[in-house]
């Protein structure tokens, strides 16, 4: 297990890629990338980013958002996965799991609120590999998800758990742990980095994009295929979530009472992206060799006080917080 000095360590060493903040936009039960157009979608979402999110959402985004959750300022993207709910093992009941930051928050990102951390990777989290590859930003209009709700069993790789102690983060898993975990439970989106070079998006919203990476963490990444020649970066988020409210009521030895919003088990965990930034702001940052965090400074950010002050309205108006009888969109069957 690695301690959170050597977490810190290995940070240090770093120099290749973004890594930032974006606190919580909303909560709520849309899909523009799935279901578009649905109001509401099938399951809740905790969603970051942009304030051009909305049930559909097409074109550039990033020119019709005024604000953003994120701490790079020139990011109007949007970032969403399933939200956590705590199944209670005695009555039945659900629980929104809450959210905090991923830690360590580096560069003057302290006060971000809930959210997720962003990753952009050119080649792995030790080197760009810039002089044998180059990378091409993404570009308005892009969107795609990793991970599908209905699978079953373990999750796919580049889609993992960790079990968070004093200690630092457990191993990575594919599956939710199996006793509780002090410090909560981090989970880990990769997505894939390599592009079709003609489809800003595919009817399964996977299709023009290929994964080259066969083991979890921050790989470098093999050659892509002719099919899908172009390299992209490689997205990644980070999520942590508060567990540590449920610990008490999970029973010693029954099984995993954590559920995802899709009422799925861990083989279903996913995430959408929608690609938001300013002109060519994310093409800079990824032109900029052996960089981390911020593309030297070629990226302008923002205090995430200024980010948190980014909304957007409750557009279903539906409860998914506190004790709820069912999960939103998850009909419970009569007796």
């Amino acid at each position: 297990m690695k301690s959170l000095s050597a977490t810190l360590a290995l940070i240090a060493l770093v120099e290749a890629g973004l890594r930032f903040p974006c606190s919580t936009l909303t909560i709520q039960r849309l899909d523009p990338v799935v279901q578009p157009g649905m109001t509401p979608s099938a399951h809740v979402h905790h969603i970051v980013g942009g304030n051009a999110f909305n049930a559909t959402m097409t074109g550039d985004v990033g020119a019709r958002a005024s604000c953003t959750t994120c701490q790079m300022a020139e990011d109007f993207s949007n970032y969403w996965t399933a939200q956590l709910y705590f199944k209670h093992p005695t009555n039945g009941s659900y629980h929104r799991v809450p959210i905090v930051p991923v830690q360590p928050l580096l560069g003057g990102s302290d006060g971000a609120k809930g959210g997720l951390t962003v990753y952009y990777t050119q080649f792995d989290l030790n080197k760009d590999n810039l002089k044998q590859q180059a990378i091409k930003a993404f570009q308005p209009g892009f969107r795609m998800t990793v991970g599908n709700p209905s699978s079953t069993g373990k999750a796919q790789v580049g889609l993992r758990y960790q079990c968070l102690t004093s200690s630092g983060r457990g191993r990575e898993m594919p599956d939710f742990p199996t006793s509780p975990c002090s410090g909560g439970i981090f989970t880990t989106h990769h997505f894939p980095a390599c592009w079709d070079g003609k489809n800003l998006d595919s009817p399964d919203h996977q299709s023009h994009m290929y994964n080259t990476i066969t083991s979890d963490g921050f790989m470098s990444a093999p050659k892509c295929p002719s099919s899908h020649p172009v390299r992209m970066p490689q997205v990644t988020y980070e999520t942590t979530w508060d567990t540590t409210k449920f610990n008490s009521m999970w029973t010693s030895g029954a099984p995993n009472p954590f559920v995802w919003s899709f009422e799925g088990g861990s083989g279903g965990t996913h995430a959408d992206y929608m690609f938001g930034w300013k002109g060519d702001a994310l093409q800079r940052a990824m032109d900029k060799s052996e960089c981390f965090y911020d593309g030297c400074g070629s990226i302008t950010k923002q205090p995430m006080a200024t980010a948190n002050k980014c909304t957007v309205p409750n557009m279903v108006g539906e409860e998914t917080d506190g004790w709820l009888t069912e999960i939103p969109g998850k009909k419970v069957a009569a007796v």
